[in-house]
C-alpha cells in the first residue's frame, strides 16, 4: 500500500511490536505527530517536559524489558537535548532507538532555522545512525535499526528523516510480504553482526582453566542480565562453590541472598570481593568490561589470577585487563555449554576464606544516627518485595541502593553505570513504570541529581505513574563532599545546597502527595502512607550531610586497599 513518509515510521514501528514511544513534538516531525494521532488506538505515545527526560524514559523502558525502547524528538534543541540520553544507552549497552527528523532535504546543510547535524554528533555514541533522504528507503532504515540495536551487545541507534521525506510517499509492505521489504539478518553493511558460535576447543580449555583452579572467583556484570543468562549463572557458581561479585550493572543477575554472593566490586565494592578478586587463583569475567571503577589500578587487578573473560564483544577483550582465555559469545549460550563440561566441586578452604572478609564491613553501615541509609534501603524492600523495581539517579544515594538494597532478580535495579548521568533515574522510573504498569517502581535520589530533571513530576502526575520517589537530602552534592573531605582537606567548592526548592512544596505544586522523614519512626510511618494509595508519592529523607560511602578505594589504588572507616579526625 502507498503511505506517506510518516505513516511509514509509524506502522513500522507498529510491525517491530513497539506499543509506546516517548518524545516531545516540534516543527520538523509534526507529520509523524499527525500520524501518532490518527493511530493513537494502536500505539501510545507519553509526553514528557523535555527530550532527555524521554530519552531516559526510553531507556528504563528498554532496561526493564529487554525490549527497544523508543524516543521521538524534533531537530535542532530537540535532537540536542537526547545526546546525554543516548550516550547514557551507549555506555551501557541499552537498546534505544532514537527517531529524530530534520529540515528539508533542499535546505538541509544551509544552517537552516533548528538545523544540526544530530547523525554526526552522536556518530560516537551509537552504534550506527542514519539520515533518510529518501522516503523509498524509510521502512528498511527503521527495520535496519531494531535490528543493530538488538543484534550482539546492545546499544542506541538513531534515524534522522528529513521533514520532507516524512511528507512523500512511498509503496510500504509488511515485513516478509515481498521484494524490498527487509534486508536480510545480519547484513554485514549495517554492523548487525550476529556472536559467533565459540568452538568446542575453546570451551574444552576454558574448562580445563577452571579444574585447575584452586580459588575461583566470579565476576558478573551486565552482559549476564542482557542476554537472560542469571539461571546459568547460579548453576555454574553453585557447581563450583565459586564466591560470586557483581558490577553496578551486575546487580539483581545474581541473588545478593545467596551465601556465596559477596557484594559488589570496585571502587566501592566489599571487601570480601575485592580481597577475593586479589587472592583468587582464577578469575572468571561474565559479562562485564573490567571497568576503571571495578579494576582502578589495572596493572595490578587480579594480579594472582588467570583470568577468563567471557563476552558477547570481542572489543572488549584485553581492553582493559590481558586475559589467558577468552569465549566470545552470548553469555547464555556460552555458559550452557560451558556448564556441560564443568564437575560439581566441593567446598574449601578458599570458603572460609571469603567468609572471614564478608564479616568485615565498615562500622559506619551500622552507625546510630537519626536515619541511615541502609535503614532506608532495607526498610523499602521489606515493604516491596523483590519484584519492585528500583531506579536511582548517580551518587551516594545510588552507592548506598547497590551496597544495601538486597536484589534478586534481573531488571530490577536501573541505574546510569558508565556515564554516571546525574538527572537520568526519574526519567527512567517513568519509562519502566509505563513498560510494567502493574509493578511498584521506587526511584531513589539525591536532592542534588533529583534538581536537574525534577521538571518530571509533570509527566509522572499527569500520566498517573505510581512511583515512589525516594530523596535522599543531605543538602549537598555528597559524593563530591566526600572526595572534598577526604582529599581535599574539606575545601567544600561549590557543593553544599543550601538552597530551594522545598521539595514537598514542589511536589505539591504538581499534584504530587510529599512526606518527609527525620528519623526511623517517622521513615516507617511515611513509607507506609506513600504506599498506602496506587498513585504518585515523594518521601524526602533528612540525612547528616557527612553521611559517607563506605568502604572506598582511592582513586589509582589497587583495590583491596580500602579505605573501611572515615578519617580520624571525624
Amino acid at each position: 500500500m502507498e503511505l506517506s513518509g510518516a505513516r511509514i515510521v509509524v506502522e513500522t514501528l507498529i510491525e517491530k511490536g513497539v506499543d509506546t514511544v516517548f518524545g516531545y513534538p516540534g516543527g520538523t516531525i509534526l507529520n509523524v505527530y499527525d500520524e501518532l494521532f490518527k493511530c493513537s488506538d494502536r500505539i501510545r505515545h507519553v509526553l514528557t517536559a523535555h527530550e532527555q527526560g524521554a530519552a531516559h524514559a526510553a531507556d528504563g523502558y528498554a532496561r526493564s524489558t529487554g525490549r527497544p525502547g523508543v524516543v521521538m524528538a524534533t531537530s535542532g534543541p530537540g535532537a540536542t537535548n537526547l545526546v546525554t540520553g543516548i550516550a547514557t544507552a551507549y555506555m551501557d549497552s541499552s537498546p534505544l532507538i532514537a527517531i529524530t527528523c530534520n529540515v528539508p532535504n533542499k535546505i538541509l546543510g544551509k544552517d537552516s532555522f533548528q538545523e544540526v547535524d544530530i547523525a554526526g554528533i552522536t556518530m560516537p555514541i551509537t552504534k550506527h545512525n542514519y539520515i533518510v533522504k529518501d522516503v523509498r528507503l524509510l521502512a528498511d532504515t527503521l527495520r535496519q535499526a531494531f535490528e543493530i540495536a538488538m543484534t550482539g551487545r546492545k546499544g542506541p541507534v538513531l534515524v534522522d528523516i528529513t521533514k520532507d521525506v516524512t511528507a512523500a510517499s512511498a509503496e510500504w509492505r509488511a515485513a516478509g510480504a515481498g521484494p524490498g521489504a527487509m534486508k536480510p539478518t545480519g547484513d554485514p553493511r549495517f554492523g548487525a553482526k550476529r556472536a559467533p558460535l565459540v568452538s568446542d576447543r575453546d570451551l574444552a580449555e576454558a574448562a580445563e582453566l577452571i579444574a585447575q583452579s584452586a580459588k575461583p572467583f566470579i565476576y558478573a556484570g551486565g552482559g549476564v542480565i542482557a542476554s537472560g543468562a542469571s539461571g546459568e549463572l547460579r548453576l555454574l557458581v553453585d557447581r563450583l562453590k565459586a564466591p560470586v561479585a557483581l558490577s553496578l550493572m551486575g546487580h539483581g543477575a545474581f541473588p545478593s541472598g545467596h551465601p556465596l554472593f559477596t557484594g559488589m566490586i570496585g571502587m566501592h565494592g566489599t571487601k570480601a570481593s575485592n580481597m577475593a578478586s586479589s587472592n583468587a587463583d582464577l578469575l572468571i569475567a561474565i559479562g562485564a568490561r573490567f571497568s576503571d571503577r571495578v579494576v582502578s589500578d589495572a596493572s595490578r587487578f587480579a594480579a594472582k589470577a588467570r583470568v577468563l573473560h567471557i563476552d558477547i564483544d570481542a572489543a572488549e577483550i584485553n581492553k582493559n585487563v590481558v586475559s589467558r582465555k577468552s569465549l566470545v559469545g552470548d553469555v547464555k549460550d556460552v555458559l550452557a555449554r560451558l556448564l556441560e563440561l564443568v564437575p560439581e566441586r566441593e567446598k574449601s578452604s578458599w570458603n572460609g576464606d571469603i567468609d572471614s572478609w564478608k564479616a568485615q564491613v565498615p562500622s559506619a553501615h551500622g552507625r546510630d544516627v537519626e536515619l541511615h541509609p541502609r535503614f532506608i534501603m532495607e526498610e523499602i524492600h521489606a515493604r516491596v518485595g523483590d519484584d519492585a523495581i528500583v531506579t536511582t539517579e548517580v551518587g551516594q544515594h545510588q552507592m548506598w541502593t547497590a551496597q544495601f538494597y538486597p536484589f534478586a532478580k534481573p531488571r530490577t535495579f536501573i541505574s546510569s553505570g558508565g556515564l554516571g548521568t546525574m538527572g537520568f533515574g526519574t526519567g527512567a522510573a517513568m519509562g519502566a513504570q509505563v513498560a510494567n504498569p502493574g509493578a511498584q517502581v521506587v526511584h531513589i535520589a539525591g536532592d542534588g541529581s533529583f534538581r536537574m530533571n525534577c521538571a518530571e513530576l509533570a509527566t509522572i502526575s499527569h500520566y498517573g505513574l505510581p512511583i515512589l520517589i525516594v530523596v535522599m537530602n543531605n543538602g549537598t552534592l555528597g559524593m563530591v563532599r566526600q572526595w572534598q573531605k577526604m582529599f581535599y582537606q574539606g575545601r567544600y567548592s561549590q557543593t553544599t545546597l543550601d538552597r530551594p526548592p522545598d521539595f514537598l512544596k514542589l511536589a505539591d505544586a504538581y499534584g504530587v502527595r510529599g512526606f518527609r522523614a527525620r528519623d526511623e519512626g517517622e521513615f516507617r510511618a511515611a513509607l507506609e502512607a506513600a504506599l498506602s494509595e496506587r498513585k504518585p508519592a515523594l518521601l524526602e529523607c533528612i540525612l547528616d550531610i557527612d553521611e559517607k560511602v563506605l568502604p572506598m578505594v582511592p582513586s589509582g589504588k589497587p583495590i583491596d586497599e580500602l579505605i573501611l572507616e572515615p578519617p580520624e579526625e571525624e
